[in-house]
């Protein structure tokens, strides 16, 4: 199978798509990124499609994991000859391989966290991936700091915590210099990854934020590359993300995946209103799923929390009962009750807001002076972070104040730690915390309280040791902030910037009944220990196999520049129209019938101006000058202003409002389509419209004939959607028992008379009606147009027995026919436009122009009918056999069209070459003159 990434733009912007074989040596045209924040060396020479004919030296079904570190520790040797490498035991990226398959291989792509000097690097790539299956990206010095310092801790980490750069010396200004260093970063850990992969089998699975530019490089060269991204930091709402100069080339990136993962659905929730403000996305949900169509690609919306390695605590509770600080912290702090903060030291743990609460509730509950002690733990942070000088002193300086004001011989309330630990003395004072406080005011997951959760449990079995194993219950006052908050319900949450409620938070849980915390933490135990980190990778892995379950059955083509780039997947059947192949037909064929949508087709839906040019008006008049051609403009726009913009064009058929109105030319009336003509229903809900028009700014009311919509398009994308489904479900509650349709479409809610009717009339009621009774029964609920009689449910799926244009006598015979034993259902249709293209086929073998060509262009899902009528018409013999039809849809997204162009200029393009090759002449000046 081969991967087709085509980097012949001149071949795709034409439609012509290269056959993808063997040849490698096909003229590739080279690509320059055009949009702002890009560097020019996003392409080199190697970017073009790698096929599945050269695989991987790494055969086999696998997960390639890259992120920015590898799960390594490395340190020099004593010697000073090389280098020594070791598993970090605490990664959690080493811990996933417990929830993939035990037969797939695992290869992690990542950094180090030492520098290797040159010389050596060859010598250590080797090495790593032999025996550890590691494959390091090394970074030149000038691109790391740049990169990691630069864009990632001083742009992106802040950002996505909510900062924003007010001044250069809080969160820093946006430099472009150092968002070059991030691509050119994210680029050579792409080519890391390529060195390995096995574009057909392989799963790959990006992790964070240093590297949500690196799904790009890799979907340009392998378009059906499973890809998946997950994000363990938050995902900040759109109102802060909007800040970010390079916000659309981000979110562009990360659509380049099959799956975005989240923690929360509060940071998915984000992730999806940036998509939809500023990209026009809107995610659909399905059975449970949340899917982004982006180009005919589904990309699945993963939220689930990670979890902690149930095996690697033990593991280190097990290791610290051997070790004596158990014994010391417990000889140290004996009778004490003991809070604790474990954190990494940065601007947005609240270290100081948590020391401020312990305050707080030392004088304000004098019962823990001299009982209550919070050790607080402050991890060494791994970069240079923002603002740590002056965190720490402000820190140094509440613990000094709080020692002072409180302390006592033997006694002080604040132990301050910052140094880092071992995973073994983490567990230790774990097991003698009362409780663990978690203050921090914005972080993406924070895995303390699992962890402190796990060791609170304490060991099972002959290798339980009492020092260790104590009294299962944990308490946690975690802040609402984290990730962990909403899946641990027994926790006392709190907003940790109010300070005297953190303080009454941590005086309840010290002062709680022993069975309500044993309670707490095995309501807690049962969900760390089940939804651990293997669970959390297995779910991730099977929604990743199901998102990614159509990418051969779909065609996939790479097209864009730069950030801009996107994967089009499309129907096997889905391909561009070729005009050569629709002129071609057009010529040979003796009856024509051309059915064009106006909005979003002939017209940009964005336009300013909405009536025709005089270039449109040329074009149709050419068209229409041929008496072979029935050629008709079918919108949902009222009649008047149709008939007002498309005056010069006398015979050219108008469809108004979705068919309700129709007119063959403009000599001729305007048949209205439909019998009912009670629209008294307009009344309640024009009133019920105006409500939310006036409380949405940017929306507006429509009033057309047959039907009145609402439009929200210049509203707040956010707001307007969410007024809308909450006027359609209030518009369907007040018009129940009316017969009209509400529904809702893009930026509009619609309220139309009922697209149909089905009604059993049973045989009993036959026998004893009189047909004048029946067919008034049909008039007096506008059964008219479209109505269809059928024998049984099932014949509903079939052919009609019998159509509405029946005569008084054929209704007869046919009612008398019907088995006794048999119900008779009234199908009766409502306006729609497929039922224009339906009547406008039936009238041409009428007329004995049996359509031998049939072109049908929409842009939206009220043309979609017309698509299926088309597609049956054929098996309805209302159509010739043998002819040529092109329904087609504009723009390429999924459709029961089977031929797509990419915008209206092309639709105009298209119908220009059909207008010059009409060979008719104009039949008198002045129709010339109004093609003029």
């Amino acid at each position: 199978m081969i991967s087709r990434s085509y980097t012949n733009l001149l071949d795709l912007a034409s439609g012509n798509f290269p056959t993808m074989g063997r040849d490698r040596d096909r003229r590739r045209m080279p690509r320059v990124m055009t949009l702002p924040g890009s560097i020019c060396e996003m392409d080199d020479d190697q970017a073009h499609s790698v096929s599945s004919e050269n695989p991987s030296s790494l055969a086999g079904d696998r997960m390639i994991v890259v992120a920015n570190l590898l799960p390594l520790k490395a340190k020099r040797r004593p010697d000073n000859k090389g280098w020594s490498f070791n598993w970090n035991e605490d990664s959690l990226l080493l811990r996933l391989r417990d929830g993939l398959p035990e037969d797939m291989e695992v290869i992690y792509v990542g950094s180090l966290c030492v520098d290797i000097d040159p010389i050596e690097q060859d010598d250590v790539s080797s090495y790593l991936l032999e025996k550890f299956r590691c494959v390091p990206a090394f970074l030149p010095p000038n691109i790391v700091e740049k990169y990691y310092e630069g864009f990632c801790k001083r742009h992106l980490w802040p950002l996505f915590h909510y900062m924003l750069p007010f001044s250069p010396d809080h969160g820093g200004r946006f430099d472009r210099s150092m968002w070059e260093a991030y691509v050119s970063a994210n680029k050579l850990f792409s080519q890391k990854v390529v060195e390995v992969l096995n574009p057909e089998d392989d799963f790959v699975w990006i992790h964070d934020y240093h590297l949500m530019v690196l799904p790009t490089f890799l979907r340009r060269r392998f378009n059906r590359l499973r890809m998946g991204f997950f994000l363990h930091s938050p995902f900040p709402s759109s109102e802060i993300y909007r800040t970010l100069p390079v916000r659309e080339e981000i979110l562009k990136a990360l659509l380049c995946a099959d799956i975005v993962g989240f923690h929360t659905f509060d940071y998915a929730r984000h992730f999806l209103s940036c998509c939809s403000r500023m990209l026009g996305l809107e995610y659909q949900s399905k059975r449970g799923y949340i899917g982004l169509e982006y180009y005919g690609r589904t990309v699945g919306i993963k939220i689930m929390p990670v979890g902690i390695h149930m095996g690697h605590i033990e593991n280190m509770k097990r290791l610290a009962a051997k070790e004596s600080k158990l014994k010391e912290l417990k000889q140290q702090f004996e009778g004490k009750t003991v809070l604790l903060g474990f954190d990494d030291l940065d601007i947005f743990k609240g270290i100081n807001l948590k020391l401020l609460a312990m305050e707080h509730m030392l004088g304000q509950h004098p019962k823990w002076q001299g009982q209550a002690v919070l050790i607080q733990i402050a991890n060494p942070t791994r970069g240079k972070g923002v603002d740590l000088k002056e965190i720490q002193a402000e820190i140094l300086e509440s613990c000094k104040r709080i020692n002072k004001q409180f302390g006592q011989p033997g006694y002080e309330p604040i132990v301050y730690i910052d140094r880092p630990i071992s995973s073994s003395e983490r567990m230790a004072y774990y097991s003698i915390a009362e409780c663990v406080v978690v203050t921090a005011v914005r972080d993406g997951m924070n895995l303390t309280p699992y962890e402190y959760i796990a060791c609170r449990q304490g060991m099972s079995g002959s290798e339980a040791d009492s020092d260790v194993d104590g009294p299962k219950k944990s308490m946690l006052v975690v802040s609402e902030f984290i990730g962990c908050s909403p899946s641990l319900s027994g926790a006392i949450r709190i907003n940790p910037w109010n300070v005297e409620a953190t303080a009454e938070a941590m005086n309840e849980a010290i002062s709680m009944a022993e069975p309500e915390k044993q309670l707490r933490h095995e309501k807690h135990y049962r969900y760390v220990s089940t939804h651990d980190v293997g669970y959390w990778a297995r779910s991730f892995l099977q929604d990743m196999e199901r998102t990614c379950i159509d990418h051969f059955r779909k065609r996939c083509y790479g097209i864009g520049l730069g950030f801009g780039f996107r994967v089009v997947a499309l129907d096997p059947n889905f391909r561009k129209l070729s005009i050569d192949d629709i002129e071609s037909a057009y010529i040979k064929s003796k009856s024509r019938a051309i059915f064009l949508d106006y909005d979003g087709t002939m017209m940009p839906q964005n336009s300013i101006i909405k009536s025709p040019s005089a270039e449109v008006i040329s074009i149709l008049n050419r068209i229409c000058a041929d008496q072979n051609n029935a050629v008709f403009i079918v919108s949902g726009r009222g009649r008047d202003s149709l008939d007002k913009w498309f005056s010069p064009c006398r015979k050219l058929g108008l469809a108004a409002e979705h068919g309700y109105f129709l007119r063959w030319s403009q000599d001729q009336e305007w048949e209205t389509c439909s019998q009912n003509s009670d629209f008294g229903w307009m009344h309640l809900a024009e009133p019920v419209m105006q409500s939310y028009t006036d409380s949405t700014d940017g929306s507006n009311i429509e009033k057309k004939e047959s039907a009145i919509v609402w439009q929200y398009r210049d509203a707040d994308p956010g707001f307007g959607f969410s007024q809308a489904k909450e006027m359609l479900d209030h518009l369907e509650s007040v018009l129940a028992n009316e017969p009209v349709a509400v529904k809702s479409g893009q930026f509009i809610v619609e309220v139309k008379p009922q697209a149909c009717i089905l009604t059993p009339v049973t045989p009993l009621v036959v026998s004893f009606l009189s047909v004048v009774i029946i067919l008034d029964f049909l008039s007096s609920n506008g059964l008219k147009t479209g109505v269809a009689f059928f024998a049984s449910e099932n014949d509903m799926k079939q052919q009609p027995l019998a159509m509405n244009d029946m005569t008084q006598q054929q209704i007869i015979d046919f009612l008398y026919c019907v088995n006794v034993h048999s119900d008779v259902y009234i199908l009766v249709m409502g306006v729609s436009k497929g039922l224009v293209a339906e009547k406008i086929f039936t009238s041409l073998v009428e007329r004995g122009k049996l359509a031998d060509f049939v072109l049908c262009i929409g842009d939206d899902r009220s043309d979609e009918d017309m698509f299926e009528i088309i597609g049956d018409a054929l098996s309805r013999n209302i159509i010739s056999y043998d002819t040529k039809v092109f329904a087609c849809t504009v723009g390429q997204k999924p459709s029961k069209a089977k031929y797509y162009l990419d915008d209206t200029s092309e639709v105009r393009f298209m119908l220009e070459s059909l207008a010059e090759a009409t060979i008719t002449p104009f039949t008198s000046d002045e129709e010339a003159e109004d093609s003029a």
